[in-house]
């Protein structure tokens, strides 16, 4: 009698990566994936539009002035007759540089001042978060006027000094939540192992904390742009010519009564901004949260 083969035993599926993990549930995820695509959208049509469009930011045609939206002039034209399709993009191209330039130096700022911050405790840590309160204590316009004063007006250093504010936030949030992370048993048992803190901090106590740095750093692009749309009214911000999104929704909203156009669109593309990065925002931290993990 011949022997009997016993049955395959079915093998469990392959390990995947972290990131791998957080993009398949990103991908499960129908409002964070399409938010995501209209972002990539939209930033293709401030990126290359500006050169398919055949206008300069600034060409100006008295004829044309305030033109209403035509197949010439989808958006329609401004006071001085220029394109508002071309100065929509530009200003995104703007908006978008300021809010993602002064969130990357939030985040590499903030967290790595609050992760060692918390992680350090004691005396350390608590002298460290002094030092954010009395920064948080200076009137932020005043900080802007002194930089702009001495160093002059440019829009990177616009960048820089947004940068140097916001960080302030990231970093409090960041001490807070290492601080509730650094006694649990997973970073007992790094450092029984003997490993650095700064190896603890990287691949212990950041990955647990990813998903609230994304949520901000999400939120931080709006937020961004508004006070670059403040300044731009008090003549800190972009300097005309060149547009904004919120120079242009202040300029639209002068325009309201008899050119509703020159605010609604601008408006659209801010506010069609704004959700996607909310809503983006709230996948990421789904999909980033270690705790949320399934096997």
């Amino acid at each position: 009698m011949p022997e009997q083969v016993p049955p395959t035993e079915k093998l469990p599926p392959p390990g995947r990566s972290y990131w791998g993990d957080a993009w398949s549930r990103l991908a499960r995820n129908r409002l964070a994936l399409i938010s995501l695509w209209v972002l990539v959208g939209i930033t293709l049509f401030c990126v290359v539009g500006p050169w398919l469009r055949g206008y300069g930011f600034n060409d100006q045609d008295y004829a044309r002035v305030f033109a209403d939206p035509s197949g010439a002039f989808p958006f329609g034209t401004d006071d001085l007759g220029r394109d508002q399709m071309v100065r929509i993009m530009v200003g995104g191209r703007v908006s978008l540089g300021i809010g993602l330039t002064a969130t990357a130096v939030t985040l590499i700022i903030g967290v790595l001042y609050g992760a060692v911050a918390g992680y350090a405790g004691g005396r350390l840590g608590a002298l460290m978060m002094r030092l954010v309160d009395v920064l948080y204590a200076m009137p932020f316009t005043i900080f802007v006027i002194m930089l702009l004063t001495f160093f002059g007006r440019n829009m990177w250093l616009l960048f820089v000094a947004i940068g140097a504010v916001e960080w302030l936030t990231m970093a409090r949030m960041v001490y807070g939540q290492v601080r509730s992370l650094k006694e649990r048993d997973f970073v007992l048992a790094a450092r029984m192992l003997g490993q650095p803190w700064y190896r603890i901090v990287w691949r212990h106590l950041l990955p647990n904390v990813l998903g609230v740095i994304v949520v901000y750093a999400t939120l931080t692009v709006p937020s961004v742009i508004l006070l670059e749309s403040f300044l731009s009214f008090l003549g800190l911000g972009v300097q005309a010519p060149r547009p904004s999104w919120g120079s242009l929704i202040k300029f639209g909203a002068d325009q309201m009564t008899t050119s509703p156009h020159l605010l609604i669109i601008p408006a659209l593309f801010f506010s069609v901004t704004l959700f996607c990065l909310n809503f983006l925002g709230d996948g990421l931290r789904d999909a980033l949260d270690p705790q949320s993990r399934r096997d």
